[in-house]
């Protein structure tokens, strides 16, 4: 089973009627996360019967389970069932495991006839699927630490992190934490990122997180590790990363055969910045046709306040480049190196 489980504090049941159950009531669990959301709501209110009151039960280690029986299995034209262990719960309801599940529980627990689980279980959630966790399996203590951890709140912020140091991922990840800088593809000054690097990974070793919240868990080990250059010559390497420095930014105006050309050709919208620091989005103007005009345009305002806000309506690009003088932002490294400009081109 792996480690990195998802083992709520809450769970929240909803039931539909059953006559194919012990208790008559076939239940669909889903949970609160370390937020206190929700999670799976939306198909979960879809399913269950809203005259029967779900309940909402701590997620603390529990005994008295029973298994119960096999349903689903077959596969008849259009109608496909997985094959799934319906479980009774002592707190009154009946609900599903895989066969995956029932295994590991039949490998950590014992089933005795007529009374049915020994031991303490917990619900948890690998990915989207519902698990049921022996407590006595020996992968417990390692996902119950884990998921202390997620419920703690956080030790440190961004400022706190230390160059080198070793890290806890939310997925049970040993990262080493390589500093703060500009993503490759980040054209705006807020987006700066966390990089780490995980050598343990069998895929890409950078990982990049623009909030460490729910990300990373805690400090493992304050001491930069040893070969923190060779790590950072291989992030250099990233095609996330960028040694930009935003102190050499330079907004740079358009031609207006650049504007004409490049918006002309632009597939759907792109956006320009004016001398007033503000930002515009451009689109071909419809009619009744799906496909917009070759020749006319609409100007859309980009403010967080305004977004989607149309400041000009079906007019010739040469008209938003007179009332706008139009720029586009240019990024250097920290040696003045250009690394991108940020124009819209024309093929």
């Amino acid at each position: 089973m792996r480690t990195t489980i998802f083992v709520p504090e809450k769970i929240n049941v909803g039931f539909q009627d059953r006559n194919d159950t012990y208790t008559k009531k076939l239940a669909y669990i889903i949970y609160f996360d370390q937020k206190g959301v929700l999670r799976k709501e939306t198909s979960w209110q879809g399913w269950r019967d809203k005259k029967i009151d779900n309940v909402i039960c701590e997620n603390i280690p529990t005994s008295g389970f029973v298994l119960n029986k096999k349903v689903g299995g077959y596969d008849t034209g259009w109608n496909h069932r997985q094959t799934y262990c319906r479980v009774y719960d002592p707190r009154g309801f009946e609900f599903e495991i895989t066969i995956p599940n029932l295994l590991y529980i039949l490998e950590n627990a014992t089933s005795t006839k007529g009374k049915g689980l020994e031991g303490d279980f917990v619900y948890g959630w690998d990915s989207k699927d519902l698990v049921l966790i022996p407590v006595d399996s020996p992968d417990y203590k390692e996902i119950s630490e884990l998921n202390k951890l997620r419920f703690e709140k956080a030790k440190f912020n961004g400022k706190d992190l230390i160059v080198g140091a070793t890290y806890k991922s939310n997925n049970n990840d040993n990262l080493i934490y390589l500093g703060r800088f500009y993503e490759a593809n980040g054209e705006n000054k807020e987006s700066k990122t966390y990089f780490f690097y995980d050598k343990n990974s069998k895929y890409s070793k950078i990982e990049h997180y623009k909030s460490l919240s729910n990300n990373i868990l805690d400090i493992v080990d304050e001491k930069c590790v040893e070969d923190y250059s060779d790590l950072m010559d291989e992030l250099s390497k990233s095609s996330y990363y960028s040694e930009r420095d935003s102190k050499n930014d330079k907004y740079i105006y358009y031609t207006l055969e650049e504007f004409v050309n490049g918006f002309k050709s632009s597939w759907y919208e792109d956006h320009f910045y004016t001398n007033e620091n503000l930002k515009y989005f451009v689109r071909k103007h419809r009619n009744y046709s799906w496909y917009g005009s070759n020749d006319r345009f609409d100007v859309y305002n980009c403010d967080k306040n305004k977004r989607d806000e149309k400041v000009l309506d079906d007019v010739t690009l040469e008209t938003i480049f007179n009332k706008y003088k139009p720029m586009y932002l240019a990024t250097y490294k920290t040696n003045g190196e250009l690394i991108k400009e940020w124009k819209v081109k024309h093929e």
